[in-house]
């Protein structure tokens, strides 16, 4: 088929780009230019900004496409900008939303795609869920929808998260044996999958008439607790077992409200989804365990010197605090005994 990918050169997209033309398709990739990325000579640009709609539109009408895969929709007002430039043009038309359009804490566990979106988590989840919102009325009107929710997705470069985001000093606090702050007990859950597990599921619901009209998770399948996390990607740098400090997580969002965004959002809940649907229609396969994963992108960092120093943040600082005000509490609760 033709496939148009709006994006087509970020973290998922160029690998969706990458598995297209292996697969025989012929793609097309809109983008900006501003970000280069590694993909097969076949593949053609057009250069633009699809803010700007009525050039965006122009741009789109000389292409003979019969799918859209849209990587950077994020609200309904652009949602239905590519229903106006895309309406009775193509076949199908596959938004990439996101498990934030879920409403958290969810009642149940495993989340099914039929799970509550209101109220909304974030303003984030709420516009990624407009969004969504306005293709699924397009649906078998303007073309054929196809909805993919991805979780947590890293590549051979990372990111490599932690409780206070994407910042890659934590992996240099890893490899010298500094205390590593832990959201509450590091029990609750996450999963991170490789983008080359979640691309394989994208290409395969290109044209796929069973994807037509459905909605998925395309997660991971390998569920872990923070403190297994940490430890997995210890062994990743062939570091000794870190030193997690539990700090509850109510106080860290007090306590650095500049880099609470991912632990406001995200790692704050823990959740399993249920891939189910997206095994079944989509082939989808979760192949690359998190030990392989984090590995191949730990080596790929420090390799190329894109781990950032230990004392790049004030971590030290917090620990410091919170270990002091622990110590003042247990000598406060002794002294009542």
């Amino acid at each position: 088929m033709d496939v148009l990918i709006i994006g087509g050169t970020g973290l998922i997209s160029t690998e969706i780009t990458r598995q297209l033309v292996d697969a025989g398709h012929d793609v097309t990739c809109f983008t900006r230019g501003e970000t280069d990325a590694e993909v097969p000579k076949s593949v053609q640009f057009v250069y633009g900004d699809r803010d700007d709609h009525e050039e965006f539109v122009e741009q789109v009408a000389d292409l003979d496409v019969d799918c859209v895969i849209d990587m950077v929709c994020f609200d309904a007002e652009t949602a239905e900008r590519a229903i106006e430039a895309f309406a009775g043009e193509i076949d199908q038309y596959i938004f990439t939303s996101t498990i934030d359009v879920y409403s958290r804490p969810l009642d149940t566990n495993p989340v099914t795609e039929d799970a509550p979106r209101e109220p909304p988590t974030s303003e984030y989840g709420k516009n990624k869920a407009a969004a969504e919102d306005v293709f699924t009325a397009a649906d078998g009107e303007a073309f054929a929808t196809t909805i993919i929710r991805p979780w947590s997705t890293y590549g051979d470069q990372g990111p490599v998260l932690h409780t206070f985001g994407d910042g890659t000093y934590y992996l240099d606090r890893i490899r010298k044996g500094k205390p590593i702050v832990v959201h509450g007990d590091g029990t609750s859950l996450w999963g991170p999958c490789h983008r080359e597990d979640v691309a394989r599921a994208f290409v395969s619901a290109v044209g796929n008439e069973r994807a037509y009209g459905e909605t998925y998770h395309v997660t991971s399948e390998e569920v872990i607790t923070w403190n297994q996390y940490y430890r997995i990607v210890a062994d990743a740098l062939d570091a000794p077992e870190p030193e997690l400090v539990h700090i509850p997580t109510e106080q860290l969002l007090e306590a650095d409200p500049e880099r609470r965004h991912l632990l406001e959002n995200h790692t704050y809940y823990a959740t399993v989804f249920d891939n189910s649907k997206a095994r079944r229609d989509l082939d989808f396969e979760y192949t690359i365990p998190f030990s392989e994963g984090v590995s191949r992108a730990v080596e790929w960092l420090a390799a190329n010197d894109e781990i950032e120093p230990w004392d790049s943040e004030r971590d030290d600082e917090i620990i410091d605090a919170w270990r002091e005000a622990m110590g003042a509490f247990r000598s406060a609760v002794n002294d009542e005994a």
